[in-house]
């Protein structure tokens, strides 16, 4: 049926096909991982950017 359908459409360029179904399925792998990622992991990282150099261990600190 799906390739009648396809072959019913004239001149369907397959590479780009091919490319969209490739994005398609790395973006909706991403989004999956994105959501089921540790919730934790992911508070911590996000305050990261936030944290004072007192909570930085001395290695990153500018003082060592």
């Amino acid at each position: 049926m799906a390739k009648y359908i396809l072959e019913s459409a004239g001149n369907i360029n397959w590479m780009a096909l091919f490319a969209l179904i490739t994005f398609m399925t790395v973006f909706l792998l991403v989004v999956f991982m994105v959501f089921m990622d540790n919730k934790a992991f992911i508070k911590k990282m996000e305050n990261l950017p936030l944290d004072t150099e007192d909570d930085m261990p001395t290695s990153f600190s500018k003082h060592s």
